[in-house]
């Protein structure tokens, strides 16, 4: 109602904040209102939030000065009056609904009822329109049988007789407003009585307002009933077919109802429709039958409820809607200039894509080729294909086809340009993007050139101006406006027709359509990266079409989007060239062995990479672009060393940028945007590095192969192609004092974030090192996103350093330099405290805090975690456990060993891939290592000490009892978590599972990755002994042995090749190292130990028996 309080009035001036402010959704608003109107739209939608909360009392007194209002206004002002007070009354009883509660006592009800049955008889047609709703609405907030049957009975009266065209229209309304909102079960008793007399007035030829109104009804009554309307059926669809067929096709209102009944219709059928009883296939006939005849009408309205019964008939019976010719008929709706019908057709193309989109494309082709061939024969004609039907030449006669050999997803990128209604684009994108999931693998070429024109046409731009290169400049700068956005060079055949370029968001989404034919090829088939296989597949079938025979295009379509001046297709594009970067980074180029194929783009690359880094770009963009740059060092590509330190450099750029501190960058965007950024670059960095020590630990780990390999190739091609293994960590060196503060820094900011809410007062006042306090909830998603690779790097500095580094020395490297405010900035927090730190105490806070963190993470990873972040922290943990530092940390605090167990044992619960479980087995190793070295220091401390050996030999788990206390037992932690791993892998290991009937005794062979990890576990139990004192010993030996001895079993089976199976060899290590175990024997124990090696030797000779 509030729109046509004061339509026509709409203007800027009213309100110039509109230009900016987006409308709310739903708000089809022309123009701000005058001032006046807009303060009484506020105050009605006030009144509806107040009038629930408000005493019976006081409802009373407003309904009656409402009343009151009406009668004292006069002529044209009552309507105004009216209106207002109906808005106001409804958005009350809306406001009530939604709160669930009632109107009140009887005496408010009356003086409700008096003022919404006094416009039921108004001419103005509004105002009787709502009051229907005001009726309907009352209703549903009584509640009440009574009332409702009342309300209904009085309009039926009114219906019987009266013979005026305002009265019946008004009460018609009523009847199917009560039937809305009281819902189907609620007015089932009152279903018959209402249908029969709306089909009656349905049929009243001499007003076509009192059908509309009554059809209009019949629809709102056919929705709200559901199944239970399924009665009157047949003789709704004959009623709507006869006068689909009498009422002349002037009387649009009366077709676009009928369209509307026909739609509600279908929908009360429903599945049935696919049935095939006689029945039914009359009904679905009939339901055919309307949807033709309101195709044909001129009206754009009707011909959009036609549409709309169509889809509703195809979701329900797709084998009985004819493509063929509904397609077509779409298209050329598509070039409709009325919206409504417009969206009408991408609804269905929507729908019809879902399921075939294959088909859809082929008909709106063969669209193309037709109306092609008519144009060459010279013919006017129809545009339709022969035999479609019966709709000649519709409505789009002065529009033409509009598809060309770009087919109908040419056709919908085209109108994402020209279209701004919300959600014609939401549909539009829905249907490009089901085509895509569908066809874009097979038509490969046909979807990335697509794209390309998309993506391409601003920059073909460019290439347009040097054309016009004789005028003299004044015209040149007077043109140039004129020719940067409207002409371009593109296509041979369209030189006279002006192009305008597509807008930043047809290009955004051409972009992500990029991003997602890469991902679909992956899923296809892996020859779409492998250029030996695409090559090879394309000799036997020229059809063959695969992706990374056009890498060079999508390079080019990255790179366009990457240096564009949107943002939002920078950021688009930028996300695109990390994808291909990922996706072909390990990709070889077969006429080069040793080399892969993205070497050669290398140029591109950084050039993509520069314009990201100026002074003024967006922080979100610099974020984007840092993850870019390491994913780009990190993938091994870069062969030049001057293309790695051009991208190297942007890096370093960036740093400076973070060591600025918090308050010192312009704040031309929110803080929250100015953590995305630094957090992003540390992130950066920290994956750079994580990727140097890879390379340095290999290179260390094969030299011989390294310095062999420069002296056999020539020495030209070792030079250009193959950069030295240490020349990345070269690079980050310098950076490193900087950067482990600041990976600190921000490691510490993160533990302080992730407290639970209860700790919000132990905070920092005044934020973080890369925070405020003021956005600290938009802050805690940034850390989250970038918080593993800073903790694997940090990990892996500090065993680098082997924790000799201090805060204080760091401090000092830096403050020489230019860097020397920054120091202050970050250290500021911990104040002259950390100054006054000793180097051990520093080194125990580091720590706990990386210990913390992984321990919180590790504790409960939610679903959605990616797996790189719980991958990190298992490295890092594996990675500090290196540094004799840590190990003796936590070998000498035994519970910290216990609870990182306990915490890996849950994270194997919820997590699956293999590659988790050997990085956890890799941890569980260390933390036994660090162990073992600990009690064998002591026991060589203690041998030397005490010349008497009894107390050494108590030294170790189970003392002299022999017993293993669960919770505090660091050994029977592990064989926990190790038993858990082998039954994942070898069910029949546990007696629960072997014995429960579900279980099937096959013998399958381990799978290389399973192999692995039994061995693993297999190294590590043959290593648990070394921790226990003799008793204890004896206490986990018989589990140990029997578990070693099952494996051998199950696992030594003879391979083709001879070779022997990792869990073999573990095994047979496992049983060497316990039987060597010096410690074992003692005089208690001798008998016992001998009898156990005895019975496993024996077992193992038993089980080799063919």
């Amino acid at each position: 109602l509030q729109p046509n309080s004061a339509s026509g009035s709409g203007a800027l001036e009213h309100d110039p904040s509109s230009i900016y402010l987006r409308i709310p959704a739903g708000e089809a608003v022309p123009g701000p209102l005058p001032l006046g109107v807009s303060v009484i739209d506020a105050s009605v939608a006030l009144f509806g939030v107040v009038f629930p909360h408000v005493s019976y009392k006081h409802r009373l007194q407003m309904l009656d000065h409402f009343a009151e209002c009406v009668k004292q206004a006069k002529g044209v002002r009552q309507q105004a009056v009216q209106l207002n007070i109906f808005t106001a009354v409804l958005s009350a009883l809306k406001g009530l609904a939604e709160n669930k509660s009632t109107l009140g006592p009887e005496e408010v009800r009356k003086s409700a009822l008096t003022l919404v049955m006094g416009a039921l008889d108004n001419p103005n047609p509004i105002l009787r329109c709502a009051a229907g709703e005001a009726l309907g609405r009352m209703a549903q907030v009584v509640g009440e049988a009574t009332f409702i049957a009342r309300m209904a009975q009085y309009s039926f009266d009114k219906l019987k007789s009266a013979r005026d065209v305002v009265s019946r229209t008004g009460h018609s309304l009523a009847l199917g407003c009560l039937h809305r909102y009281v819902g189907g079960i609620g007015s089932g008793q009152h279903l018959k009585t209402s249908v029969s007399i709306l089909l009656a007035l349905a049929q009243d030829g001499t007003s076509p307002e009192v059908q509309t109104w009554s059809l209009h009804s019949l629809a709102l009554i056919v929705d709200s009933s559901g199944p239970m309307y399924r009665g009157y059926v047949e003789p709704t669809l004959s009623l709507v077919l006869t006068l689909l067929l009498t009422v002349p096709p002037s009387h649009t209102e009366v077709h676009q109802c009928l369209g509307r009944c026909l739609g509600a219709i279908i929908t009360t059928v429903g599945p049935e429709l696919q049935g095939n009883g006689a029945t039914i296939s009359t009904i679905r006939s009939s339901c055919l039958v309307g949807c033709a005849i309101t195709q044909d009408h001129s009206d754009s309205l009707v011909q959009a409820a036609a549409i709309s019964c169509l889809q509703q008939l195809h979701m329900f019976a797709p084998r009985h809607v004819n493509l063929s010719s509904l397609v077509p008929s779409l298209c050329v709706h598509l070039c409709s200039s009325h919206l409504l019908l417009r969206r009408a057709a991408v609804a269905c193309l929507r729908q019809l894509a879902q399921r075939e989109a294959a088909e859809v494309c082929e008909y709106a082709m063969s669209l193309a080729k037709s109306s092609g061939d008519k144009e060459s024969s010279g013919a006017n004609v129809s545009p339709f294909a022969p035999g479609v039907g019966s709709r000649s030449g519709i409505h789009s006669r002065h529009q033409g086809v509009n598809i060309t050999e770009t087919g109908l997803e040419g056709l919908l990128f085209g109108m994402l340009d020209r279209e701004t209604d919300r959600k014609l684009c939401s549909d539009i994108h829905d249907t490009l993007g089901h085509m895509l999931s569908s066809l874009a693998v097979e038509k490969l070429s046909h979807w990335l050139m697509l794209c390309k024109d998309v993506l391409a046409a601003s920059s073909d731009m460019s290439t347009a101006t040097p054309l016009s290169s004789g005028k003299d400049e004044e015209s040149e700068k007077k043109d140039e406006m004129d020719d940067d956005t409207m002409f371009t060079t593109l296509g041979e055949e369209d030189k006279s027709k002006p192009f305008v370029a597509p807008r930043w968001a047809t290009r955004v989404f051409a972009a992500d359509c990029l991003c997602r034919i890469i991902n679909l090829c992956e899923n296809a088939d892996q020859a779409h990266f492998d250029l030996a296989m695409a090559r090879s597949a394309k000799l036997r079938n020229p059809t063959n079409d695969l992706l990374v025979l056009h890498l060079s295009d999508l390079i080019r379509m990255a790179f366009m989007a990457a240096t564009d001046h949107s943002n939002q297709l920078r950021m688009a594009g930028l996300q695109a060239l990390e994808d291909i970067i990922k996706k072909f980074a390990s990709v070889p180029e077969p006429e080069f062995p040793g080399h892969v194929i993205l070497e050669q783009y290398q140029a591109n690359v950084g050039a993509a990479l520069r314009p990201a880094f100026s002074q003024d770009t967006p922080s979100d963009i610099i974020a984007k672009a840092c993850q870019v740059c390491s994913t780009w060092i990190g993938s091994g590509v870069v062969s030049d060393l001057n293309d790695l330190r051009r991208v190297h450099n942007l890096l370093v750029s960036s740093l400076d940028k973070v060591q600025a501190g918090k308050g010192s960058s312009s704040q031309l965007y929110r803080e929250s945007a100015t953590t995305m950024e630094k957090l992003a670059v540390l992130k950066a960095w920290a994956e750079v590095y994580v990727v140097a020590m890879n390379i340095k630990k290999e290179a260390e780990s094969k030299p011989k192969r390294a310095i062999k390999n420069t002296d056999d190739d020539d020495d030209d091609y070792g030079t250009i192609d193959e950069l030295p293994p240490d020349s990345l960590i070269t690079l980050v060196q310098p950076e490193l004092p900087t950067l482990s503060r600041l990976w600190l820094a921000a490691l510490k900011d993160y533990a302080l974030l992730t407290l639970p809410a209860e700790f919000a007062s132990q905070l920092p006042v005044d934020g973080g090192a890369f925070y405020t306090p003021e956005t600290i909830d938009t802050a805690r998603l940034h850390y989250r996103n970038s918080w593993a690779p800073i903790l694997h790097a940090v990990a892996l500095w500090l065993n680098s350093t082997g924790f000799t580094c201090s805060d204080s020395t760091e401090a000092a490297a830096i403050s020489g330099s230019q860097k020397r405010s920054t120091s202050v900035n970050l250290n500021q927090a911990s104040g002259a405290t950390a100054n006054a730190k000793s180097l051990p105490e520093i080194n125990k806070d580091r720590m706990h805090l990386i210990l913390g963190v992984s321990i919180q993470f590790l504790c409960s990873p939610r679903p959605e975690e990616p797996i790189e972040h719980v991958t990190a922290c298992l490295q890092a943990l594996h990675t500090l456990l290196d540094s004799p530092y840590a190990r003796i940390h936590i070998a000498e605090d035994q519970l910290i060993g216990v609870e990182l167990l306990s915490v890996l044992h849950r994270l194997l619960l919820t997590w699956n891939p293999s590659s988790v479980q050997l990085l956890v087995t890799g941890v569980v190793q260390q933390i036994v290592r660090a162990a073992q070295d600990y009690l064998q220091e002591k026991r060589n401390t203690l041998n030397e000490d005490d010349m008497e050996k009894e107390s050494c030999t108590v030294l170790g788990e189970g003392g002299d009892s022999g017993g293993l206390i669960p919770g505090k037992s660091l050994v029977f932690a592990t064989m926990e978590l190790l038993m858990f791993i082998l039954v994942r892998h070898m069910p029949h290991l546990s007696t629960k599972m072997s014995d429960s009937p579900s279980h099937i005794a096959t013998k399958t062979r381990l799978s290389e990755e399973s192999a692995r990890l039994v061995a693993s576990t297999v190294t590590i139990l043959s290593d648990l002994p070394s921790l226990c004192s003799p008793a204890g010993c004896m206490t986990i030996l018989p589990t140990i042995l029997f578990l070693i001895a099952r494996i051998l079993k199950d696992t030594a089976v003879k391979s083709a090749d001879n070779q022997v199976p990792p869990p073999v060899s573990a095994a047979l290590q496992g049983i060497k190292s316990i039987v060597t175990l010096s410690m074992a024997k003692t005089e208690e124990t001798q008998k016992q130990w001998t009898a156990l090696i005895r019975s496993t030797l024996a077992c193992i000779l038993e089980y080799s028996q063919p």
